[in-house]
């Protein structure tokens, strides 16, 4: 059985650094210059929007096409539009809650106010619908999607129905060096029993 030293272990801390570092100058940009474009894009589409910048007392959430974005943290990293309160019962932690999705990159709504095409499992009712157990962190398949697909959970029931602008770290996990925000249309649903 081969050893591990400790020059071999910095080596591949620093191959991974270097991984990151890589792929957060994306176009030769620093990270901070990067956040900032995502502040711009996100400002951008909500400009065209009516936002109230804190959550109603108790969640009594606008609900439509017209609807309000509703701030969802102090710094401005969530905003949901509640198309739908859903019906039924609302999740507790650690339940099961399925999702289709369609999400549009807002750096390229930023460049030409139109929606671009979106991306997602919504259009196809043949693949797999993904999956959480709300507010479950430990198991890769509640964290892979970030806190900000789970947090309408929160507020919501199932068979809810959102509009979502995630900043980057709020998203998907494997894409948050990239520094993408997204407009994700979301709908819930509880796992058939």
């Amino acid at each position: 059985m081969k050893k591990i030293n400790g020059r071999m272990i910095l080596g591949v801390i620093a191959t991974v650094f270097a991984s990151v570092s890589f792929i957060a100058c994306n176009d030769s940009k620093s990270y901070s210059e990067l956040l900032n474009d995502e502040k711009v894009n996100i400002n951008a589409f909500l400009a065209n929007q009516r936002v109230v910048n804190e959550v109603p007392a108790d969640s009594a959430f606008e609900i439509g096409p017209d609807a309000p974005f509703y701030r969802m943290d102090e710094e401005g990293n969530v905003y949901m539009q509640v198309l739908d309160r859903g019906d039924g019962e609302r999740p507790v932690d650690d339940d099961v809650v399925y999702f289709r999705y369609i999400r549009y990159d807002l750096g390229d709504y930023a460049n030409s106010d139109t929606l671009p095409n979106g991306g997602g499992n919504a259009n196809n009712m043949e693949s797999e619908p993904t999956w959480f157990r709300l507010n479950n962190y430990r198991i890769t398949a509640s964290s892979q999607y970030g806190m900000g697909i789970q947090l309408p959970m929160t507020y919501l029931n199932y068979n809810a129905k959102v509009n979502i602008v995630l900043k980057s770290q709020y998203g998907f996990v494997s894409e948050i060096a990239l520094v993408t925000p997204f407009l994700y249309n979301i709908s819930y649903y509880k796992p058939a029993v």
